[in-house]
């Protein structure tokens, strides 16, 4: 509500880009509503709590005007802090950007903009915050941190994100009933901010990595979470062992998880015990991961405020407001010559944003074809050798030892049939308990899917393959009985299934397994099983 008030009239959607012989580049947005009675008191004491830290990131004192809380500017010794900002009687922004050089990297400059505003006569105020770095580098070896003045906010005044309070300190899970609540707040679609899920191996104490630095690391944009060994097959129980984590593993669920993400989507990252440097590879490449889903997850010009856009709002109401009280043209030339520099400035760092991005784009799209001819070959050379030990009288997946038992049916699948055949999270509750009793029929009819079906559906094929599985059991068509299913963001349509012959009035015997094919992910998708739906003609 306060960032629609806040942003819906003059504000632009500018992004920043690289000043002089440098590109400037967005490493993480931070945004979150401060919890007060006082708006406008709130926003004050936030402001002064900013400013102490800028002078910190400058090693100076500010101007005079700094601490009247208006407009200024600081420029020495390769040391900018810049502010400004408006009011009237819908909002009150106020912007600051500071720029430091890195302390160990020549021509590397970090640069923090942060905003803070509010509508007069509600109570929250909105603070958000940007941090970019301008480097000569072309690939750089950075590991993003949220700047300590959040920690400081964080500290000082209650903040929310999406109605979320936000916590300093890293979730500690101590109970199953709270390893329960991790699993709720994992598949929760309202949960904003991705979720670090570190496991402690049986037998240790702690996870594998710091902890406590990571989570200070990423206040604000992720939330770290110890998941002690006793309390990880409450995780794998619910989620399935594909979705869960153990053994000193960590995962990072990102936003919009559930039971049918995709698990090379949540990022697992192994570490063993006494591996010191991959654990600072680990921290390092989580620490990029959630920066990188902030920059997606908050969109500049609503969530988060660019310095920019503050200021050109501000110079055009300055400009308008002496055009309004008929001031002499040498003031009104005086700050259109300002509004004239500003956008000047704001077109030339776009001007060199919109040519990186385009660079970096033609570099994507060389690397995803490249990769995709990797795959192509990779899937051809598969199903090559596949075929060879066909030829032989054996089968892929002679080795593959089927399940005894339902209890253990999931788990099988994600590990025999891992990149081939995926449960959805209907078919993972249904096959937790069912009244079918064969559950290897089951299993064989699956490998079927995995190996017969993919293969013809890899090869250009309709997925048309009416013909016996085993004995007594066939693919064909749903008929009357197909149905819609929420899968990948859309509605597809279920219009085939394995099916047998057994009495359909006899759960314990009737099998039906309702699949669809999945060609982004080039694999099966199992809908539901092992009961027979009941719709249409049934």
């Amino acid at each position: 509500m306060i960032k629609t008030h806040l942003t819906g009239r003059s504000f632009s959607n500018s992004s920043s880009s690289g000043a002089g012989a440098v590109r400037e580049r967005e490493v993480l947005r931070f945004a979150a509503e401060l919890v007060a009675a006082d708006a406008a008191t709130t926003a004050s004491n936030v402001k002064r709590a900013v400013l102490r830290w800028a002078e910190k990131q400058i090693g100076d004192k500010l101007p005079d005007d700094a601490e009247k809380g208006g407009a200024f500017d600081y420029l020495k010794g390769g040391r900018t802090c810049i502010a400004s900002g408006f009011s009237d009687e819908d909002r009150s922004v106020w912007a600051l950007r500071v720029d430091r050089p890195d302390n160990d990297v020549a021509q590397r400059v970090w640069t923090t903009e942060i905003v803070i505003g509010y509508v007069p006569g509600r109570e929250d105020a909105l603070f958000s915050l940007r941090l970019l770095v301008s480097s000569p580098e072309e690939y750089l070896s950075i590991e993003p941190a949220v700047p300590r003045v959040v920690e400081e906010i964080v500290n000082g005044y209650d903040i929310r994100i999406n109605g979320r309070l936000v916590k300093k300190y890293l979730w500690q899970v101590c109970s199953e009933s709270e390893a329960n609540n991790l699993v709720e707040n994992l598949l929760s679609p309202f949960r904003p901010l991705p979720y670090i899920v570190c496991s402690v191996a049986e037998g240790e104490s702690r996870p594998r990595l710091d902890v406590k630095k990571l989570a200070k690391a990423v206040l604000g944009i992720a939330k770290v979470v110890v998941l002690p060994a006793e309390w990880t097959w409450t995780l794998t129980r619910n989620l399935g062992k594909a979705l869960s984590v153990y053994n000193g593993a960590i995962r990072v669920y990102s936003p919009g998880f559930s039971h049918d993400s995709n698990h090379h989507a949540n990022r697992l990252v192994l570490l063993e015990s006494d591996a010191a440097d991959a654990a600072r590879g680990a921290r390092s490449s989580i620490r990029k991961l959630v920066a990188a889903e902030s920059l997606r997850r908050l969109s500049l010009g609503e969530d988060v405020l660019s310095f920019s856009s503050v200021r050109e709002t501000s110079l055009d109401i300055e400009r308008n407001r002496l055009v309004r009280l008929n001031s002499n043209e040498r003031d009104q030339l005086k700050a259109a010559n300002k509004q004239i520099i500003a956008l000047k400035d704001d077109l030339e760092r776009s001007r060199k944003d919109q040519q990186w991005l385009s660079d970096e784009h033609n570099k994507a799209e060389e690397r995803a074809s490249s990769l995709q001819r990797q795959l192509d070959f990779a899937q051809s050379r598969i199903r090559q050798l596949s075929e060879q030990i066909r030829s032989r009288g054996a089968s892929p997946d002679e080795e593959v030892v089927l399940p005894s038992d339902w209890e253990v049916f999931s788990d099988w699948c994600d590990d025999a049939l891992s990149g081939r055949v995926v449960l959805s999270s209907r078919a993972r509750k249904e096959v937790k308990s069912p009244l079918f009793k064969d559950v290897k029929t089951a299993a064989k009819c699956l490998l079927w899917l995995a190996n017969d079906y993919r293969d013809s559906r890899l090869e250009g094929g309709n997925g048309d393959l009416r013909k016996p599985i085993c004995e007594g059991v066939k693919n064909d068509r749903c008929g009357a009985d197909s149905f819609d299913f929420d899968w990948g963001g859309r509605k597809r349509l279920v219009e085939w299934h394995v099916k047998n012959g057994g009495n359909t009035r006899d759960p314990g015997r009737c099998l039906r397994i309702y699949y669809l094919w999945d060609d982004d992910q080039k694999s099966v998708v199992i809908v539901s099983m092992p009961a027979h739906i009941r719709s249409g003609a049934t």
